[in-house]
């Protein structure tokens, strides 16, 4: 299938990441010139090495989402060296496990100007050129906690809700401009976060993280976590000229995980 992307310009945020990463090298793939950014350098760039190795052309950047005042220079840098942003992949890291209750609102406040904030106005930055083209794709990646919070998970639940919101909202402003707006959720795909989690769990209750592991592939329906490449799929064709008529959703990438539906 040929997904349309020839040509296009995305921004992946997190590219250095295990979901950012296999994202980057996908749309890349497909055809498009992609900019990697990443408040690690180092990792953006040997993501964005691989990709000029088969050709595509890719740009590794640090950006650290948290500084706002980023923003205009660095989609101006993207512009000048790709050109103007086709396709927006959001994709920020996630905030320390706590309980919801009694975290420091300086807390709250750090991870919501890094993980809403800085998705917010990034969009605002590449809208404008998005619809003098008729053509844009806003693909936000969250968690699976903001259909069934998960424990621990206190501001990650909270925060990623409102990209919700903010998606859905969004959707029904610019659709007419050509431009889609959806929501990616993954359940358990393996990841160093993940890896991270099992082990923050493993340690909490005393137990192997093998054991914790074991009872969460028990917990899925297929009967495993999911690969990063799987979900990068789902993410290429959200960006795709085919999915022209999906905007507005919440797609799962779980493995049949979440029991509601």
């Amino acid at each position: 299938m040929d997904l349309g992307l020839s040509g296009k310009t995305a921004l992946v945020l997190g590219a250095g990441g295990g979901l950012g990463s296999a994202i980057a090298r996908t749309l890349a793939r497909e055809g498009a010139r992609v900019a990697l950014a990443d408040i690690d350098l180092a990792a953006a760039s040997r993501v964005a090495d691989e990709i000029g190795a088969t050709g595509a052309q890719a740009t590794a950047m640090q950006w650290d989402l948290g500084d706002l005042s980023l923003i205009d220079a660095n989609i101006a840098r993207i512009e000048r060296e790709l050109g103007s942003v086709d396709v927006l992949v959001n994709n920020t890291g996630g905030p320390p496990p706590t309980p919801v209750s009694g975290q420091d609102p300086a807390l709250w406040s750090t991870h919501f100007q890094s993980m809403v904030l800085s998705v917010i106005a990034i969009t605002d930055r590449v809208l404008p050129s998005m619809r003098e083209r008729k053509f844009g794709r806003i693909v936000t990646s969250t968690s699976s906690g903001v259909v069934a919070p998960i424990a621990n998970l206190g501001l990650s639940n909270a925060l990623r809700m409102t990209l919700l919101g903010w998606s859905k909202t969004l959707a029904r402003e610019v659709g007419k401009d050509g431009i889609t707006c959806n929501i990616v959720l993954p359940g358990r795909v393996a990841t160093g976060r993940i890896q991270f989690l099992d082990e923050q769990k493993a340690k909490r209750e005393g137990r192997a993280v093998a054991d914790v592991t074991s009872e969460s592939n028990a917990s899925i329906p297929v009967g495993r976590y999911g690969e990063p490449q799987e979900y990068a799929d789902v993410v290429a064709f959200l960006a795709s000229r085919n999915a022209s008529y999906v905007t507005g959703s919440v797609i799962r990438v779980d493995g049949g995980l979440l029991a509601n539906i």
